[in-house]
This record gives C-alpha cells, structure tokens and sequence, in this order.
C-alpha cells in the first residue's frame, strides 16, 4: 500500500494497493482513494481504440469528516438519482430512474474496521454534470486517522528538501 499525504493540511491525496500476481511479480496498481490513473500515462497497448471521454470518471476523495466519490459526466438532474445501501452485500448503489447509470460500489475502510452501513451517513449531491455522494465517517475511523495523523507527524516527508545528499 502506498498512501500519499498533503504536507499542509494533512488530508489524504491518494491510496493505492498492489497485490502479487499469480506468478509472484507485482501486480498493477489498484487506486482506492484519488485520481484513477489514465491509461495514456503507461504503456501505449491499446492507442488505436480509446475511451470516450465524456464518459463517466468514478473516483474517491476524502475529506476530514467524510468518506467522498465524485462521478463525473453524469449531466442528468438531481431527482434521476438514487443513491442507496445494500447491507447484504455491504455496497452502496447509485441508481437513475431512466436507466442511464448502475454502479455499486463498497467502502473498504468500513471494511477493514468491521463497521456496518449506516443509511443516515449517506448523501448526494449534483453539480456541474458531477455527482457527489458523501457517507459521514464513524467515530471509530476518526479515531484512528487521528492516531495516525499524530503519527505521521513524528515522520519526516520524503520530498522535504532538508535532507542531505551526500556522494561518495
């Protein structure tokens, strides 16, 4: 796992995950938290054929106080929506009434922690074709990014400049 900070405000940029493959080398990046990457960054395997880009661009950004996904492209009004919890299947479910747009999505932190789906911690919003679905965080996840904020404060940034560099 590899999770990027901002030095200033402390909130989290970017988590990525990368698992081994079935032959034991690394396997590509599974970004959880930040921009997707684009498929025009890494090798060129497929330049003949490309995404449309008013597609829509599913992608989570978190606040302090709250998990955060932004769906961008979606130029329908706010009352097409619907947006959901399954707690079966511990997902959350973004649906349009005229059958535009699916998605079902999970909350690995909620996850990870153990913590049910709480239907009153979700809200959406629309605005400028980007639907915007905020899930309140637990008390028990603030807790633990505080511990871990206070932690990352004893450790020094990787780009900081002060560093010595030093040649043999």
């Amino acid at each position: 796992m590899a999770e990027e900070y901002d030095i200033k405000t402390g909130q989290l940029m970017s988590r990525k995950w990368r698992e081994k493959n079935t032959l034991g080398g690394s396997g590509k990046w599974q970004v959880e938290v930040g921009e997707p990457t684009s498929p025009l960054l890494g090798a060129l395997e497929s330049e003949l054929i490309t995404e449309s880009s008013s597609n829509p661009v599913f992608m989570r950004k978190d606040t302090l106080s709250s998990f955060q996904w932004r769906i961008r492209n979606l130029p329908y009004p706010k009352e097409v929506y619907s947006v959901s919890v399954e707690e079966e299947q511990r997902c959350c479910v973004i649906r349009t009434t005229n059958k535009k747009y699916y998605k079902k999505f999970s909350i690995p932190d909620l996850d990870r922690y153990h913590l049910p789906l709480d239907t009153a911690a979700l809200s959406f919003a629309h605005a400028n074709n980007t639907l915007i679905i905020t899930y309140q965080k637990p008390k028990e996840i603030l807790a633990a990014e505080e511990q871990l904020q206070k932690e990352l404060k004893k450790i020094k940034a990787a780009n900081s400049g002060d560093g010595d560099c030093k040649t043999q």
